[in-house]
């Protein structure tokens, strides 16, 4: 699900004439570090907070297979940087960063662009997985406040798989010189708090000047 997203934000962006050369992440520069509640990145410059009853872990956790992503491969060159989970009730979100290239355009107007065109990627990934009878509710595009982000914009999909209903979204931004996508899941169980609880993560969210 993950790579099928991230491509289509990536071939639009393309061939749309915003990117120039494609710049992968150096794996070899640390991704960060996760101290009680709060990660404080390395490889790029962001922090994040999570309530406490939350995990944080660069690792990829297993259970995100039943969730439809893709486990990062060995040859990738592309990685999430940071995963923050409920582990009682499965929401998730990830956070991957990307170098922008220097002859890259963006504005508010082309992040909303690319969510809207991811849709029809996020689609196909559900349909292939739970059937074309699958029924999704798409929400609106929405732009979104980052702190220390330049641009960014939301965008979501509600289903039923499983018996359980889940919010499944996406956020793409661009903060000079880096691109950086949020992928999300909220999986409705009664009386959980998990809608807040992420309100509060993306609130805690902020890219830092590197000194």
């Amino acid at each position: 699900m993950k790579r099928r997203i991230i491509a289509v934000f990536l071939f639009v962006f393309v061939f749309s004439g915003c990117a120039g050369v494609v710049i992968h992440d150096n794996l070899e520069v640390p991704v960060g570090t996760v101290e009680g509640n709060q990660f404080t990145g390395i490889r790029y410059p962001f922090k994040i907070n999570a309530p406490p009853h939350w995990k944080m872990v660069t690792e990829f956790p297993e259970f995100l297979k039943e969730l439809g992503y893709d486990e990062p491969g060995p040859s990738d060159k592309e990685v999430t940087e940071l995963y923050i989970f409920n582990p009682s009730t499965r929401t998730t979100i990830q956070i991957d960063f990307t170098p922008a290239s220097s002859k890259a355009k963006f504005s508010q107007e082309k992040m909303e662009g690319l969510v809207t065109a991811a849709t029809g990627g996020f689609k196909q990934e559900l349909e292939e997985e739970h059937g074309k009878g699958i029924q999704v509710t798409i929400g609106p595009t929405e732009p979104i406040t980052l702190k220390g982000v330049q641009y960014a914009a939301k965008k979501y999909g509600v289903y039923t798989a499983k018996g359980m209903k889940r919010e499944q979204g996406w956020i793409y931004g661009f903060t000079e010189p880096y691109q950086l996508f949020i992928l999300y899941v909220i999986v409705d169980k009664e009386g959980n708090r998990d809608r807040e609880d992420m309100k509060k993560v993306l609130e805690s969210f902020e890219v830092f000047s590197k000194k």
